[in-house]
């Protein structure tokens, strides 16, 4: 129940008291009561608004792909948005049973951006990458550089060793 007097974060729900501004979990705006309760009615006339399943010929794009299990752990969530989907295999696989089949999740073209966002999400969920300081993760191990940065740690070590001290990643 939303109360119009509350705040609400419009990322992961938190409710607030009336004079805090921003989400402590999320770090984003809060939202008022009123305006969180008219993002929520939005939201479920899209939903309503879809058509469900998805029938043929009709405009499907893939926004993600892996392993079964991993699109399998996605569905619930799509139909609790009435997101039509379909899991197709890779053509490539060997068929054998031997090596792991990849599967494509399929969606109508025009529901894609929200079911790429509720992917998003599960992913952001499952692997707590929202919990964690991805701020290196463009960092390059540079065997020429006398100096590195651990892309997985942040870790500053000399590059005279090929693993990282502090976190064990291996750079060789």
């Amino acid at each position: 129940m939303i109360d119009p007097e509350l705040k609400y974060c419009p990322k992961c729900n938190d409710e607030y008291r009336a004079e805090i501004e921003v989400c402590a979990e999320c770090g984003v705006a809060l939202l008022s009561g009123s305006d969180m309760l008219a993002a929520v009615n939005r939201a479920n006339e899209r939903r309503d608004s879809r058509a469900g399943e998805i029938g043929p010929g009709e405009d499907i794009v893939a926004i993600h792909k892996g392993q079964l299990n991993e699109i399998r752990a996605m569905e619930r969530e799509l139909q609790a948005e009435n997101i039509g989907y379909l899991i197709t295999g890779e053509e490539s696989s060997c068929k054998k049973g031997c090596c792991p089949s990849t599967f494509y999740l399929q969606v109508r073209r025009q529901d894609a951006p929200d079911a790429f966002a509720i992917v998003q999400a599960h992913i952001e969920r499952t692997t707590a990458l929202n919990h964690h300081d991805l701020s290196n993760c463009d960092a390059v191990f540079n065997p020429e550089a006398r100096q590195a940065t651990c892309p997985a740690c942040g870790f500053e070590f000399q590059t005279s060793t090929t693993t990282c001290p502090d976190c064990g990643l291996c750079f060789g």
